[in-house]
């Protein structure tokens, strides 16, 4: 009598065929969509912190309500150089806004402000705008001598910020620095680099 084989059942295994092309661009899709989210993640957490500039003490580079973007990771790597516009929290007070200024010295300098000028180390602090001369020296009426790690900072718009001019803002240690203003983003008008 002969068997039908194709009815019934049948425990022999069938040997399937993988597609080794189909697991390859699904490996070569998930890398790169790691690699993208990634580069977005280390883009966005390095430059792309944002913030406002609170107050006028910018004027006129940056003005009250300004959208900026924040590079974390420049100061990792470098120091902060007279000139900068940095992003620093006073004091460390977390619980504060970010402050936006202007260094004007770096650690080991001597800065002092008299009849309306800055002096850093004995010479006038040349400005890349044009400054009105400072009414109120504060501190800096006499000699300031930077530590290690600090920094004397002053807003742009010299008669109208809060900086390192006063006892509660002080000279800003490093750690203190949350990065350099690089970008304004908004108002769509005035969007551009920050020099």
């Amino acid at each position: 009598m002969r068997r039908n084989r194709g009815s019934g059942l049948s425990f022999a295994r069938r040997k399937k065929k993988v597609n080794f092309a189909i697991i390859r661009e699904v490996i070569v899709w998930t890398v790169e969509i790691l690699i993208t989210i990634m580069v977005a993640f280390t883009c966005v957490y390095f430059l792309g912190l944002r913030t406002s500039v609170v107050g006028q003490s910018m004027a006129a580079t940056l003005n009250g309500g300004d959208e900026i973007l924040v590079n974390r990771f420049l100061y990792k790597v470098t120091d902060p150089k007279a000139g900068d516009v940095i992003v620093f929290l006073p004091n460390g007070n977390e619980k504060s806004h970010f402050y936006v200024k202007r260094v004007i010295a770096t650690p080991k300098d001597v800065v002092q402000i008299k009849n309306g000028l800055v002096y850093v180390n004995g010479e006038v602090y040349e400005d890349s705008f044009e400054a009105a001369p400072v009414e109120d020296a504060g501190l800096a009426a006499e000699e300031i001598v930077l530590g290690d790690n600090e920094y004397f900072v002053l807003g742009d718009n010299r008669n109208n910020s809060e900086d390192s001019r006063y006892a509660n803002i002080g000279n800003i240690k490093k750690e203190y620095i949350v990065g350099k203003a690089w970008f304004r983003c908004a108002p769509w008008g005035l969007w551009g680099f920050i020099e």
